[in-house]
């Protein structure tokens, strides 16, 4: 998919980036991602993984072009940027205003090498003519901390090494390091090639390593996305959802992050600004979930490796509702004061404070992102006995803190209440308890959970619901409307059909809707009234809207999701609902996950076509 032309560059010059509206694409491995811009340059880079120091991070700001990795045209007139299909693969072509042009590859190596997966802190740019000799220009200005710290540079014959304190990053190209270490422009007379990574050396020549690293990676990519189970509909959308949701996962723990960035603003210049680098039990679930629903299950085996080691830490207590993606406990929240944020709008963020929030419906997270594991016989290790009696540790508190106050699932930092997303999530961990205890013929054990799953659910639809509001609220005895009660049919609570569940729909859809899109809630938070559409809420409109049996109006929906992307298929967390500019991190796997539930939810079925 292009991303569109761009504003011409004057004469003999190299045009300065454009405002940004997350017009950007993700490469990585599974191991750490990039960002890129329409242009072709690197914004956002965290080594060595997801959660490591932004060694590009011009996205949020920097001086005199710091930050970045860009392989500039000269006069440039126009961009089209798309991946190899079925891929992670990026391509950019520029050209400039006499009709020549180029394209720029970027991926991160990624495949199967002597019996495991190969996916080197590697990334690899190709640049290549299309047309003629564009004159071109390097700049590549990586910085360590936050920023704050120029590397020392050393070169050999056929590198550069950017060298830091905690890190050493290798060039190794077979461009004119004079040309690529001056800024100095050239012409571009044959294929280039920059490998950017870890401070070794390659066992093979550069242009064949660059070759074959692009070869494998579509290859492993292509064989991945073939073994999607997909709807009829919407293919594209969906394969690109359900990759980007895989390179969001770190291979090495199992863990899922939110999203790859940090500080992307909720709205303009609100302060939301948080970093979503970590883990979310939350976020986790539904991503394993969207994925189980294409047959992609390897990924739920990864995550429930990772999400055992988190609950088993908490020895029966507590469980925090998000973790670093190697298991870190605590990530304390500080604010990186010289980066000035996204298009200006600061603070920028490291650490998330809500790691010491107590959020209840991380109970039920976890029961439902391990439940298919103990149905699913497809499994190189089904979940078992043992695995059901540590899920039961989950349960157990689940009823302990059902009716209990806390943060809630917006992670509301000065307000506690006894939300009703996080009572239904207890209540899907015991309901799930049950099922899985008449799984394993453990009758005595089903009737227990069966019993408090009944008495958790009998109480939520006397004291969530508002009788002034004709709808459920957002907390036990409350008036106030939430998104998140659209849930409650999404995970089995109560049938779509139901008065209750009709009448609420119906309330929301008054009360938080900007045309196709929906806010999370109603009420004023630490911030104040939220601005911009969060987009999982749509999505959760959109499944309850099917659900009603009014499936034309949530295709309709639908369909302004997908426009509402940008030009690679990319959603952020947020939608503007008047300019409809993307807001918050980015990619958000909450927003992708919507894009597959939808589309297997609405998709007509392939018996249609066949």
């Amino acid at each position: 998919m292009s991303t569109g032309s761009l504003n011409r560059g004057q004469n003999g010059t190299f045009a300065e980036p454009p405002p940004q509206n997350l017009s950007l694409g993700v490469i990585g491995n599974c191991a750490f991602s990039a960002l890129i811009d329409e242009r072709g340059q690197v914004v956002w880079c965290c080594l060595p993984r997801f959660d490591g120091d932004p060694v590009f991070h011009s996205l949020l700001g920097g001086e005199d072009g710091n930050g970045s990795f860009a392989i500039d045209i000269e006069d440039l007139e126009r961009a089209h940027q798309y991946y190899e299909p079925n891929t992670a693969v990026l391509r950019t072509e520029l050209w400039d205003t006499r009709g020549q042009g180029l394209l720029i590859t970027d991926f991160a190596p990624r495949f199967q090498s002597r019996g495991r997966f190969f996916r080197p802190m590697m990334m690899v740019r190709r640049v290549r003519a299309l047309q003629g000799t564009p004159r071109i220009r390097i700049r590549l200005r990586p910085r360590f901390h936050w920023g704050s710290v120029a590397p020392l540079i050393t070169s050999g014959s056929n590198h550069i090494r950017f060298v830091g304190d905690q890190l050493t990053l290798r060039l190794q190209t077979d461009a004119p390091l004079s040309h690529v270490q001056s800024g100095q422009p050239f012409l571009l007379t044959r294929e280039l090639n920059f490998l950017l990574g870890p401070d070794e050396t390659l066992e093979g020549g550069i242009s064949d390593t660059a070759r074959n690293f692009e070869q494998e990676t579509i290859g492993y990519w292509r064989s991945w996305s073939q073994r999607l189970a997909l709807p009829l509909e919407w293919q594209e959308a969906v394969i690109r959802a359900a990759i980007t949701l895989k390179l969001s996962t770190f291979e090495d723990t199992g863990a899922i992050v939110a999203a790859m960035t940090t500080s992307i603003p909720e709205a303009p210049d609100t302060q939301r600004n948080w970093d979503y680098r970590y883990c979310w039990l939350r976020d986790a679930f539904f991503v394993v979930r969207a994925l189980n629903s294409l047959a992609e299950v390897g990924t739920m085996e990864d995550y429930l490796s990772w999400l055992t080691n988190a609950v088993e830490g908490s020895n029966g207590g507590h469980v925090q509702p998000l973790f670093g993606i190697g298991l870190e406990r605590d990530l304390p929240e500080r604010i990186c004061e010289n980066l000035p944020g996204y298009r200006g709008m600061g603070p920028v963020r490291i650490g998330n404070q809500a790691f010491e929030h107590f959020q209840h419906d991380v109970y039920g997270n976890i029961v439902l992102g391990a439940a298919q594991a103990f149905h699913d016989k497809r499994l190189l290790h089904p979940a078992g006995l043992p695995e059901f009696k540590r899920l039961e540790v989950a349960g157990e508190r689940a009823v302990q803190v059902f009716d209990q106050p806390d943060a809630g699932m917006w992670e509301l930092r000065t307000r506690a209440r006894v939300h009703t997303s996080s009572a239904l999530m207890c209540w899907a961990a015991c309901d799930r308890l049950a099922k899985i205890a008449a799984g394993l013929q453990q009758t005595e054990r089903a009737a227990y959970w069966q019993q408090h799953a009944r008495a958790m659910r009998e109480r939520i639809l006397r004291e969530a619901w508002s009788e002034e509001r004709k709808a459920f609220a957002e907390s036990f005895g409350g008036r106030d409307l939430d998104a998140s009660v659209l849930l409650m049919a999404e995970v089995g609570f109560i049938d779509p059909m139901d008065p209750r569940f009709v009448a609420t729909l119906d309330a929301l859809e008054k009360n938080l809707c900007d045309g196709p899109y929906m806010r999370r809630y109603e009420a004023a938070d630490d911030f104040g009234k939220p601005e911009t559409a969060f987009n999982i809420c749509t999505f959760w409109r959109i499944d309850a809207l099917a659900r009603v049996g009014r499936v034309e109006e949530a295709r309709a929906i639908f369909e302004t999701m997908l426009r509402a992307r940008n030009g690679l298929g990319l959603l952020s967390e947020d939608t503007h609902a008047s300019t409809g500019e993307m807001w918050g991190n980015f990619p958000q796997t909450y927003s992708m996950v919507g894009i597959i539930n939808a589309a297997v939810r609405l998709s007509a079925p392939w018996d249609t076509v066949i």
